[in-house]
């Protein structure tokens, strides 16, 4: 069990990190949507994410200070990266955590527990297991988003390099313009032919 959640968490770690191969700095960094989310912030962010559950967490504290991660941090710091940040420092780092975070996980039983401070009262208490299902489910989520925005930025589609996933011989602007005049027809209180 813990093998297949941790695969399964490696293939977000990856797809996440592929979806900057070939972009600018600009590319990687460019707020997309009105919240700001960008490529890059993604990543930062999920080394957050897994710094803290499983090195704070299971009581092996990732050795490095992550500063956006400090109560004096303005909000939403570890979401995006400063210019001296570069995408060599955001992306090692998240491989370093990786690595931490898999030691942790592997030198722990499946059904260890500790508690999560900063979670209610009510769910603070967790196993290793909830803990690898809650950041798989958190990296796989972020990795859509990754999707999303790789595809705003330049086109590029897919789950992965070897497999993306997608239909194949699909003319994808017809296609888009089929489901654009559908909701325009539902909008409009138009039914399609049987």
């Amino acid at each position: 069990m813990k093998d297949d959640l941790t695969d399964y968490l490696q293939e977000a770690r990856d797809a996440v990190l592929w979806k900057l191969e070939g972009l600018s700095e600009y590319e990687i960094r460019r707020p997309m949507v009105r919240t700001g989310t960008n490529l890059l912030g993604l990543v930062k962010h999920l080394a957050s994410v897994e710094a803290g559950y499983f090195g704070g967490v299971f009581g092996d504290q990732f050795p490095e200070v992550l500063p956006w991660d400090a109560e004096d941090a303005e909000p939403n710091a570890d979401m995006w990266a400063t210019p001296d940040e570069s995408r060599e420092f955001i992306t090692d780092l998240y491989r370093r955590v990786w690595a931490h975070s898999d030691r942790t996980i592997a030198s722990l039983e499946i059904d260890s527990t500790s508690v999560v401070p900063w979670w209610s009262e009510a769910r603070r208490n967790v196993t290793l297991h909830r803990m690898l299902v809650h950041v798989t489910a958190e990296t796989h989520r972020h990795a859509g988003h990754a999707d999303i925005l790789r595809e705003l930025v330049d086109g590029t589609v897919g789950y992965k390099p070897s497999s993306p996933n997608l239909p194949g011989e699909i003319d994808w602007v017809a296609y888009r313009a089929r489901l654009e005049q559908a909701a325009l027809d539902a909008e409009n209180g138009a039914s399609l032919p049987d």
